[in-house]
């Protein structure tokens, strides 16, 4: 048989059998649209976890003192290390990989008024512009603190989000006074919503944000809690850390190796964690969505042989007018994967028209009261999803053709002529 006849033949057989054809055609597209919008639904998961998670800061680095673990220049062990203000000053000049670095002073449960309303807030003191670059600072309104704010110790200050609607409700902050601990500021900013799922102390939505010298007026300074850094480049992370211990144990006198003077917290390596739920959550969903395209492939198959089995005589009397092994085997094929194309486009389409309609599924948007959409899951079709699921239900057809068509092709044309 000629290519051309054995694509009439085909196309007539599915034209035969309409409304089974089209049946396996919605199956297999089902299977594809619930592949395509699970594995969209995984990387838009992803996304919203993996910026709430950095929403922290931009490979942030937290340092704090501890106590020696071993003995070093003549000095005993479990010698407790406290920072230092020149501290900060030190690492600057001495670890140029460090990009941005800020001592952070926090005062817990202290007294913020405006008008009647009175909170215990936190209070982080921090140097405004290298504490901006490294815990990710954006603003809702106003503007962020100045290196000229932490100069001449203006008392000015920045509120978290959740920290301006408890003390000022649906009013704007800004240009309005708050008392401090006794002590009067002006608001000149509020910062936005910030979705983060990972905090160190108090979430950043609840503090209010003053300059590190500022804060001298309400207490110690000298003493910093933490210092926050993050390295000029990912690459020197490691680097960096290394450089930094050794320059803290220089001035402190402890062992460059105790790793329990000076206590790190390198945030970044927190993300391997996030990084394989994620990737547990998409290889899950993918796995159900390949099961559903099995599931319509074995829906094929069945289909396929029942065709072979109504088919018999047809295929007797075809072989017995000079139609070749291979011309049956093909045209059975080319049915099976006319019905798997047929049932992807459509699949791929329904699937690309139904994430576009969805758009955006709720994540962190309730639980932070945030209606910006930057925590929510957005389903947007890869893409790879596509790519992926295409080749599966080409592999799925062919297999679930392949069988069906080999029993076709093995008929003698003697017994499928006597077939009842």
């Amino acid at each position: 048989m000629r290519i051309a006849s054995i694509f009439r033949e085909a196309w007539g057989a599915l034209l035969f059998n309409k409304q089974r054809s089209i049946l396996t055609m919605v199956s297999l597209a089902w299977g594809v649209v619930c592949f395509v919008i699970l594995y969209s639904y995984g990387e838009g998961f992803n996304v919203a976890l993996t910026t709430s998670f950095k929403a922290i800061g931009q490979d942030l680095i937290l340092m704090f003192g501890g106590q020696t673990s071993s003995q070093a220049g003549g000095e005993r062990a479990g010698r407790v290390i406290k920072l230092d203000r020149d501290d900060v000053d030190a690492i600057r000049e001495a670890v140029p990989m460090v990009g941005a670095i800020s001592p952070e002073v926090m005062m817990r449960r202290t007294p913020v008024t405006h008008d009647y309303r009175s909170e215990n807030m936190s209070i982080r003191a921090v140097l405004p512009v290298d504490y901006q670059k490294v815990r990710n600072m954006t603003m809702e309104t106003g503007r962020w603190l100045s290196a000229e704010d932490d100069l001449q110790k203006e008392r000015v200050a920045v509120l978290g989000a959740l920290a301006a609607k408890k003390l000022f409700g649906e009013a704007p902050p800004e240009n309005e006074k708050i008392t401090i601990n006794g002590m009067q500021f002006v608001v000149i900013g509020v910062l936005r919503t910030k979705l983060q799922i990972s905090n160190y102390n108090t979430p950043d939505n609840e503090c209010v944000f003053i300059p590190y010298d500022t804060a001298s007026l309400l207490t110690d300074v000298k003493y910093p809690e933490d210092i926050v850094w993050t390295p000029a480049n990912p690459i020197f992370r490691e680097a960096a850390v290394k450089q930094i211990r050794a320059t803290l144990a220089r001035i402190h006198n402890f062992s460059p190796t105790d790793e329990r003077a000076v206590e790190m917290i390198v945030f970044n390596e927190f993300m391997k964690q996030i990084d394989t739920m994620s990737l547990a959550l998409r290889v899950l969903l993918g796995l159900i969505g390949t099961l559903t395209l099995a599931i319509g492939g074995i829906g094929l198959a069945n289909i396929m042989l029942v065709s072979v089995t109504q088919r018999t005589r047809e295929i007797g009397v075809i072989k017995s007018l000079g139609a070749t092994r291979r011309s049956i085997l093909l045209q059975f094929l080319l049915e099976a994967m006319v019905i798997v194309t047929a049932g992807g486009l459509i699949g791929v389409l329904a699937g690309v028209t139904i994430s576009m309609a969805v758009g955006t599924l709720p994540l962190l948007g309730p639980l932070f009261k945030d209606t910006s959409g930057a925590g929510d899951i957005h389903l947007k079709v890869s893409e790879f999803a596509v790519l992926t699921s295409t080749i599966m239900l080409e592999i799925v057809g062919l297999v679930s053709g392949l069988l069906p068509a080999i029993r076709a092709s093995r008929l003698d044309p003697i017994d499928a002529l006597r077939y009842e």
